[in-house]
């Protein structure tokens, strides 16, 4: 557990910002072995192929927050000095203004009393703002990136990807679930389809099942008693 306080809405995106981040990667993987820049002046993040400098992947980044060992501290983009008061990450300040989250509406948070600070638990903690940033934003994917002395930043980035559409997903799915622990996977579906933009209807009062359906076809999930999923099935229309 990293901040106890924000894992509940990570969790909620976790579908939805999953499917984003496989996205990213096989954008990323097509360039193969490849390098990061940030231009803050100008606000984007290249990816840049190492065999091929000519191949690059340039994408607008908003700083999110950086997490630093040293302070022991996050602290959010809105109130750091390369941040941008007025920016994406002023809506989660926002949020947590509004629904009384200080973990949100506070410029910087430090580490949990528990908290080891390593690489690792950091990585996890920026996974966790990343999903944060996306569930409050609807922003995606996100990037963490190292920037020296052990501190990662966490960017949302827009980056040019395709739209997650029902058949990109219900594609990606199989794989996606087998490496996601949804700690609730019927919300993990609802809050997936509101971000993606998918209509959802639910099979009955119960909310044993749901379909996702867009233009691109329609994908029926089906819930057990401890909302996880038990099985899905897709109808997809050929794509040109």
């Amino acid at each position: 557990m990293t901040f106890a306080a924000l894992q509940p809405l990570a969790d909620r995106a976790a579908l939805f910002t999953a499917l984003r981040q496989d996205s990213l990667v096989t954008a990323l993987e097509d360039l193969g072995e490849n390098r990061w820049d940030a231009d803050m002046a100008a606000g984007t993040l290249t990816f840049t192929s190492n065999d091929d400098p000519s191949r690059r992947l340039t994408t607008r980044a908003h700083l999110i927050a950086t997490i630093a060992p040293g302070p022991r501290s996050l602290l959010w983009a809105w109130a750091h000095p390369q941040g941008d008061p007025d920016g994406v990450a002023g809506q989660l300040r926002d949020y947590g203004t509004a629904h009384g989250i200080a973990e949100l509406s506070q410029s910087e948070l430090p580490f949990p009393d528990d908290a080891s600070g390593d690489s690792e638990w950091i990585t996890a903690a920026a996974h966790t703002v990343g999903g944060v940033a996306v569930e409050l934003t609807g922003r995606a994917p996100y990037y963490s990136a190292p920037v020296g002395g052990g501190t990662s930043a966490v960017f949302l980035l827009d980056a040019p990807i395709p739209p997650l559409t029902v058949s990109v997903a219900a594609i990606a799915l199989p794989r996606i679930l087998a490496g996601t622990a949804l700690t609730d996977a019927r919300t993990a579906v609802w809050d997936a389809a509101r971000l993606a933009g998918w209509n959802l209807t639910w099979a009955d009062e119960a909310f044993s099942g749901a379909t996702v359906a867009d233009e691109t076809g329609s994908a029926t999930f089906r819930f057990d008693e401890q909302a996880r999923i038990t099985n899905i099935e897709s109808s997809l229309h050929p794509q040109n």
